[in-house]
């Protein structure tokens, strides 16, 4: 039962950070914005130091502890209504050194120093929130490469648990599942390779950097499995990560106005499809229907949801949803890589654990909520423009920019598993490709 409530509660607070961030981006502007995530990251900066200090039996910490956690639910939408009221800019004054310069002269003449420093656009506020501004982009690329680098070691860990479930069975059982479940995953990424193919922004030199890219990565799967220290599953999930890799890239081009326009040019010479079967459109319009009974409340908030939902551009939620992913399990899944054992993963990350690597992933962990924050703040500053919407500023177009960093973060990862192929040894009884030869 404590379990339930404690994912009840994790899923309440990932939902309030995921609609609350772009909220404040959007009716506010990016200083709302900036301000609201730059006070929720001190804030759970504080509460993770707090928890991180505060010995297991010491009352005093414990209660100091309990009353930041259930303060919680009422700091996040006090912090909302307060970066709304205060920080609310012109969408077109995005340079904070402009503003900063502006607000010294646009004073009125009665206003003091301490207005100059600590008032609204004083020196204080310009400095922290450009600070702030600065960090994440700066931060940006860091991120990019991060999530390559966890990327690997999840895949490494999944190849050696599909290991792990092969030797230990009696049958073959698990050797035919994990490679249906291999070629479904290769069949995807493949389609969504097609996709990528018929977009209409890209050119020669983007045609020939996925031509290569995927070459490589096509090799590299080869010969991790021709040379035994490699795997069906683990290839599979490196040819999947590099072809959403390259999607990535090109679903964001997708956004710029030229490409938006050819895009619908070309929806606009494809045939309709046909209608669903009727079946499918009776119990559409029957939940339509259940949906038009719910009580106002509840129908009020579902709406809120989709318009919350609505702000948010497709690819951030689909990059913020894979980085968790992939942060998270990297928490837990470096000790089974490296102690090769699948219990690992039940196990948390501790401070007194004897490898450093398990040290600094069990202090960060402390600190996830505010990496979550710093993350998702990155992501939307990357799609925040200032002046695509009727309001003056959206978060579903803008300069995603970072392009250059993804293939870095390409080319990385596939050197970082070339070079664990070469480094590694032949495990001749453990592959899933010689268990039939064993057999």
């Amino acid at each position: 039962m404590w379990w339930f409530f404690r994912i009840v509660s994790s899923s309440v607070f990932l939902l309030t950070i995921v609609l609350s961030i772009p909220i404040s981006f959007d009716v506010g502007g990016r200083d709302s914005g900036l301000a609201y995530s730059l006070s929720l990251f001190a804030f759970y900066l504080v509460y993770s130091a707090v928890k991180l200090a505060t010995p297991e039996n010491s009352r005093i910490g414990w209660v100091v502890s309990r009353f930041l956690q259930s303060s919680q639910w009422i700091v996040i939408p006090t912090l909302l209504i307060w970066s709304l009221h205060n920080f609310a800019v012109d969408a077109n004054s995005t340079d904070w050194v402009s503003r900063t310069i502006g607000g010294f002269g646009g004073q009125k003449p009665t206003a003091t120093w301490t207005d100059w420093i600590f008032g609204n656009g004083g020196f204080v506020e310009s400095v922290t929130l450009g600070t702030w501004d600065k960090a994440l982009r700066y931060s940006s690329p860091v991120f990019q490469l991060a999530e390559g680098f966890c990327t690997l070691l999840v895949i490494q860990a999944a190849g050696q648990i599909s290991r792990w479930l092969v030797n230990r069975g009696r049958s073959d059982t698990w050797v035919l599942i994990l490679l249906i479940l291999s070629a479904s995953i290769i069949a995807s990424a493949v389609y969504f390779l097609w996709r990528v193919a018929l977009f209409p922004s890209i050119s020669n030199i983007d045609a020939t950097l996925i031509g290569v890219t995927v070459t490589s990565a096509v090799f590299l799967c080869a010969i991790g499995i021709l040379s035994g220290r490699g795997n069906p599953v683990e290839s599979s999930l490196l040819f999947a990560y590099i072809v959403l890799c390259v999607y990535q890239i090109f679903t964001d081009y997708v956004q710029s106005p030229e490409a938006q326009a050819a895009a619908a040019e070309q929806a606009a010479n494809q045939p309709e499809f046909p209608p669903l079967p009727p079946i499918i459109m009776a119990s559409y319009s029957t939940l339509v229907h259940l949906f038009n009974l719910l009580p106002e409340a509840v129908y009020s908030s579902l709406s809120f949801l989709h318009a919350a939902f609505q702000t948010i551009a497709p690819s951030v939620m689909i990059s913020l949803t894979y980085r968790l992913i992939v942060f998270y399990c990297a928490t837990r899944i470096i000790p089974a890589v490296r102690e090769s054992g699948a219990r690992a993963l039940l196990e948390e990350p501790s401070l007194d654990d004897s490898d450093e690597a398990n040290r600094i992933l069990g202090f960060l962990s402390w600190f996830s909520p505010s990496i979550l924050i710093s993350v998702y703040t990155s992501l939307l500053l990357q799609h925040f423009s200032a002046s695509g919407g009727e309001e003056g500023w959206t978060l579903r177009h803008g300069d995603a920019g970072g392009n250059t960093w993804r293939w870095v973060n390409v080319a990385a990862t596939m050197s970082l598993y070339a070079i664990e192929l070469y480094l590694g040894s032949d495990d001749s009884d453990s592959g899933l490709v010689n268990h039939w030869k064993t057999d």
